[in-house]
């Protein structure tokens, strides 16, 4: 590890107006949309997931509930680190691939407006850790080899440290083989002078609900075959069956995606990636190919600065339920 410096001002985050992030172009070939077109069907629901606790494998579902916060259930709990206050995440050195070996899920399927109902966690020898059981926190703090505690919400100065790896112009500001602390959720909104756009106490990164197309991950596993493109190497909500080649989702920024009966989702920006493309999780090996051929082949403009970025972020406009084998219209 070369050096540890703070990074707040991550994927280019300025203060230069009183508005959030705001859907921009992705580059000078991807405009903004305004709207104007009538609507198209561009893709289906294939693939829907859920993440009960930040950084640890969870469950793909045939539905989820979308609401203003962002996916109901969705990294609804963090670990912790009780010594410096830093919130656990795969992203931090020598803590990512031991969370990416166990497994998280809800014990029943959690409702909106409704007390979740607790999480299972599968660690890699196979033994269980429910959330709402005494000795939850001391299992994982064995565990983990530090002390944790199991958080519903995130601190009011959300951090984590971060392993940049060495990977050329894969961080716009030059960090390899480096550890950053970086602010996250609504303390980076608050760092930049901005309004949130997801709520205080959210352990989400940045936007309420993420979503990746096949299209994207069709033209990875073209560019570099070697390596496996799967999606929970990417952990997005909404995985989208479209037929349209090349990354498709750029040229969404500022768009409407609808799904389902109600539910609708506004992209604002690509989602730039980082070193947990390239852990080892299940059945994937680690591979730092994934992170350069993003670095090579899908390097864009978030912000004002350039990321390897695979997917968008978006918020949710309307909330409703999808369902894999929704139908999905662009507007």
């Amino acid at each position: 590890m070369a050096s540890r410096t703070v990074a707040s001002e991550s994927f280019g985050v300025r203060t230069r107006d009183a508005s959030p992030l705001a859907p921009t172009a992705a580059s000078d070939d991807h405009p903004v949309v305004t709207g104007a077109e009538a609507p198209q069907v561009v893709a289906a629901v294939v693939a829907l997931w859920r993440f009960p606790v930040k950084s640890i494998p969870g469950e793909r579902t045939a539905a989820v509930e979308v609401e203003p916060a962002g996916v109901v259930g969705d990294r609804a709990y963090a670990l912790v680190d009780v010594e410096t206050g830093k919130v656990m995440s795969a992203k931090t050195p020598g803590v990512g691939e031991k969370l990416f070996g166990c497994r998280a899920t809800f014990v029943d399927p959690p409702e909106a407006a409704q007390e979740l109902p607790p999480v299972q966690i599968t660690l890699p020898d196979g033994s269980l850790v429910m959330s709402d059981a005494p000795r939850a926190e001391a299992q994982l703090s064995e565990f983990l080899g530090r002390r944790v505690r199991l958080a519903r919400s995130a601190p009011a100065d959300f951090t984590i440290d971060q392993y940049h790896p060495d990977v050329e112009d894969a961080d716009p500001d030059g960090h390899r083989d480096t550890v950053t602390e970086s602010k996250l959720g609504s303390a980076f909104f608050a760092d930049a002078g901005l309004p949130s756009v997801i709520p205080d106490g959210s352990f989400l990164d940045l936007f309420p609900v993420s979503v990746m197309t096949t299209s994207t991950i069709e033209r990875l596993s073209e560019l570099r075959p070697q390596s496996q493109f799967d999606e929970r190497r990417f952990r997005m909500n909404v995985i989208l069956a479209t037929k349209t080649a090349g990354f498709l989702e750029n040229d969404w920024i500022g768009r409407l995606l609808k799904t389902g009966d109600d539910a609708a989702l506004r992209v604002w920006i690509p989602d730039p990636r980082c070193v947990m493309t390239t852990l080892a999780q299940d059945d994937l090996p680690r591979d730092t190919g994934v992170l350069r051929t993003l670095v090579q082949h899908n390097r864009i403009d978030v912000a004002g600065r350039l990321y390897p970025c695979a997917g968008v972020y978006a918020t949710v406009e309307s909330p409703g339920v999808v369902r894999v084998g929704d139908t999905v219209t662009l507007a």
